[in-house]
């Protein structure tokens, strides 16, 4: 019971959060560390988004970390996107979960790298000849528990580096989540999730330094230039989906539809769709698609996505239980079942406005 009361508490804390996070179209522009926005994760890519509420495993601490509390052992998971594909952007993402107790603890990191970047000044405009490439790093550690069967509820907080050239910042940034589940076989999926909430952080370094004489004296010094903080792209999801079951002798297929609405602080709101269907846990395709205000015109295009997306994943288990029988990672398990372990392939693309779209892949290990 007392969990339960603590559960709608963090509903309502979560849900009461939503009006000062509600999209706002005149800010946009006005946040930092905006790579907090693009999700590294294939799966949860090829579905746009639109399973914060599903997800599962150690992707969920990109879109909604209660989902972590599903890893049941040890799960690895390492995706390379090619971001823009043309404009030789990249980034790499590994994931760890492993159960502890009721819940499971995951560390994440991500690398962008952005390529070579060439120094220009007002004095030399066609460049001094000095090649740099920006850093981004964000690293998390995350925590998420079962209060039940049916309610799990999470936390992680994210480190945010950027450095560029003589100049750099670090940040903080909490995400936090619930998902509920309910039905005879869990098959009705609800979740919430607020990310990237942390306080203002500024850039620092030498490139912010002048050297200079003072005024009415001989003397120099280097005088530090102040500069402007900025706010972290705060977001809120609310996500659900369904799982339909068509089972016969031969083959067991289920069909997840699924819907998020994320209230963006910084810019317009978004509408997201997906589709995944799944042949014995073995195969899966999916399908999604991701609505904001002006997606349909060049010239009001927010981003550079169209917003369709497409994957697809590979399951192998590779080891049965005890009783010989293949059971890999789904939520169709009785409690204390002991599945397989199992090795995934996965593959994403989403459609963009210019370049090439983006190409994601993934490895899993589940262990």
């Amino acid at each position: 019971m007392k969990y339960r009361k603590l559960i709608i508490l963090g509903f309502a804390g979560l849900l009461t959060s939503f009006n000062s996070l509600a999209g706002n179209d005149t800010k946009r522009g006005q946040a930092g560390a905006v790579e907090l926005l693009i999700n590294p994760w294939s799966r949860s890519a090829g579905m746009a988004g639109a399973n914060s509420g599903i997800i599962r495993g150690v992707e969920s601490m990109g879109l909604n970390v209660a989902g972590l509390s599903a890893v049941r052992r040890t799960e690895f998971n390492f995706c390379n996107a090619n971001y823009l594909a043309g404009t030789d952007m990249r980034i790499n993402s590994l994931g760890f979960g492993t159960k502890v107790g009721d819940g499971a603890m995951g560390l994440t990191l991500s690398s962008f790298s952005l390529g070579d970047f060439y120094e220009t000044t007002n004095d030399m405009p066609d460049g001094t000849g000095i090649v740099f490439s920006p850093q981004i790093f964000n690293f998390g550690m995350a925590y998420a528990k079962n209060f039940s069967k049916r309610i799990s509820a999470g936390l992680l907080v994210r480190g945010v580096s950027q450095s560029a050239y003589s100049a750099s910042v670090f940040g903080l940034a909490f995400d936090a989540g619930i998902q509920y589940q309910t039905g005879k076989r869990k098959e009705f999926k609800f979740g919430v999730s607020l990310l990237n909430l942390g306080p203002k952080i500024n850039f620092g370094g030498d490139a912010f330094t002048n050297r200079g004489t003072v005024q009415g004296t001989g003397y120099s010094q280097s005088v530090g230039l102040l500069t402007a903080a900025f706010e972290q792209p705060s977001m809120l999801n609310l996500g659900v989906g369904y799982d339909f079951y068509v089972e016969s002798e031969v083959m067991k297929l289920k069909l997840t539809p699924c819907f998020n609405f994320r209230s963006n602080s910084f810019t317009s709101d978004q509408y997201q769709l997906g589709l995944q269907a799944g042949w014995d846990e073995r195969f899966m395709v999916r399908a999604g698609y991701d609505y904001q205000e002006g997606v349909f015109s060049q010239a009001d295009a927010s981003n550079a996505n169209l917003g369709p997306s497409f994957g697809a994943s590979v399951q192998l288990p590779f080891s049965r239980s005890k009783s010989g029988e293949l059971m890999p990672n789904n939520d169709d398990l009785n409690e204390g079942a002991v599945k397989s372990k199992v090795f995934g392939l996965d593959y994403s693309y989403t459609t963009t406005r210019y370049f090439g779209g983006t190409h994601r892949f993934s490895i899993i290990l589940s262990l």
